[in-house]
């Protein structure tokens, strides 16, 4: 993994809404709470400054994460949810589940598409590519967690797909869905024509129409 990314968190006695609400106003702290790992879960703060630096990296979404308690003890957790403000760039709440090296994790990781201008469906064909996932639900241990999966697209000629079985993935990596029967084996990304591509196809048929005589 090329980056590491630590915490410094201080644990919360003070619960509830308006206790949290507090938090916020007055000391820009974000709640949050850190639980799994065969432990009880713990109420945490967490400088509101320091988590939204660390969510702008997209890696910090699929990372193994070091939290170091205020007053000692440390953690290796991934992020499980984050609530944002609806109209607000505010993190309003995190939760962190503890992860042990020795047991498989399930993470959310970002994909990112290569060659999708070289592609063979844009470049001859004039279509465009369609992401229909952005990310994908993965299984595997703590030190093989990629920060992001490959999907290559220069081979797709238009109307081709890829489907999540087809995905290339890094060793000791799973797709858990696929355990389920093919109705979960999902397009992951696919070559579309273009409104321009249609128009084209339409105003050519209708020439060819107009050059055949009447019958």
């Amino acid at each position: 993994m090329a980056q590491d990314f630590e915490l410094n968190v201080e644990p919360r006695a003070d619960l509830g809404k308006g206790a949290s609400r507090r938090l916020r106003r007055l000391g820009n702290m974000v709640p949050a709470v850190i639980y799994g790992g065969g432990a009880e879960p713990v109420s945490i703060t967490i400088s509101h400054k320091d988590i939204h630096r660390a969510c702008e990296n997209e890696s910090f979404f699929a990372h193994i994460v070091k939290i170091n308690m205020k007053g000692g003890g440390v953690d290796n957790v991934i992020i499980k949810d984050l609530q944002r403000h609806p109209a607000k760039d505010r993190i309003m709440h995190a939760d962190f589940l503890r992860v042990r090296m020795d047991q498989e994790i399930t993470v959310e990781v970002p994909l990112h598409f290569l060659n999708e201008e070289a592609a063979l469906g844009v470049k001859r064909d004039g279509g465009m590519v369609s992401h229909v996932m952005s990310s994908i639900e993965i299984a595997c241990l703590p030190a093989d967690l990629p920060e992001y999966i490959e999907i290559d697209v220069l081979e797709l000629a238009l109307g081709d797909s890829i489907h999540m079985d087809e995905v290339k993935l890094p060793s000791g990596v799973t797709i858990p869905a696929l355990g389920l029967g093919e109705d979960h084996n999902q397009v992951v990304v696919s070559i579309n024509a273009s409104r321009a591509t249609i128009e084209t196809g339409d105003a050519e048929g209708e020439a060819s129409a107009a050059d055949k005589p009447n019958e």
